[in-house]
């Protein structure tokens, strides 16, 4: 005879650079009962693997095509420069969209940051991802403007990033379907918003109906013991006073 077969996985997937692994610590503690199935995909891929029910939920990179999704934005990722380590922008602390004016900068297509127009001048061609565009930064053909993530994700000993400002940035959020946000991704919701387990946020188990129990009997007030009267002070004769005895004659 064969035991009970265990609860179905949850599947989440999530897109490089972002890191699960303290939510799914977090998950195995508190539902230990239901696996949890991590499946890497590129940020392309994320919203369709959800709608396809591929995944039951996934973390993302906010931006292009949401429809039909719920998404709770999580954190937003500072925007850096990747560049080799002997260029001049190595030195500065921080740069700007104007200080690559003169710079080639790498666009690839799965680029997850939202432009109107990228800094710099774009290369003859767009490479195909931005693991491709960081060999390229460094072969010395250019500039990379990518989420700090993505920067260390694809650390190199020959590179190094600056942060950048005055640029889009990369929002990371948790996406589900709209019309099935079931208990296990109320779960998943309290625990990417550091909700505690004693939380009383999210679903609830229906309450059980009351039942009618006797009143408890009043408590008996408990007699105070009487105090004595206390005994009448004794008076004390004053002793007479003592004169200068009488002389005799």
């Amino acid at each position: 005879m064969t035991g009970p077969d265990p609860a179905a996985p949850f599947r989440l997937a999530y897109v490089p650079g972002v890191i699960p692994a303290k939510w799914t610590r977090m998950w195995a503690e508190r539902s230990p009962e239901v696996p949890l199935d991590l499946v890497q995909v590129t940020a392309g891929e994320a919203a369709d693997q959800v709608r396809e029910r591929g995944v039951h939920a996934a973390l993302l990179r906010v931006g292009g095509d949401r429809d039909g999704l719920h998404a709770i934005p999580l954190y937003t990722e500072v925007s850096v420069v990747v560049v080799p380590k002997d260029h001049v922008i190595a030195a500065a602390d921080e740069v700007t969209p104007g200080d690559l004016a003169d710079e080639i900068v790498l666009h690839p297509l799965d680029d997850t940051l939202d432009w109107v127009s990228p800094p710099g001048r774009p290369a003859l061609q767009r490479p195909d991802t931005t693991g491709d565009a960081v060999e390229l930064v460094a072969a010395g053909i250019g500039l990379l403007v990518v989420p700090q993530s993505l920067a260390r994700l694809h650390h190199r000993k020959d590179l190094t990033y600056r942060t950048i400002t005055d640029v889009p940035q990369s929002q990371v959020a948790l996406s589900w379907l709209e019309d099935e946000t079931t208990d296990e991704v109320e779960q998943l919701i309290g625990i990417v918003r550091g909700r505690t387990v004693n939380s009383t946020r999210g679903r609830q188990p229906e309450p059980a109906q009351a039942t009618k129990s006797e009143p408890a009997p009043a408590k008996a007030q408990a007699a105070k013991p009487r105090r004595k009267p206390a005994a009448p002070a004794r008076r004390t004769q004053a002793a007479p006073k003592r004169g200068k005895p009488r002389r005799r004659g």
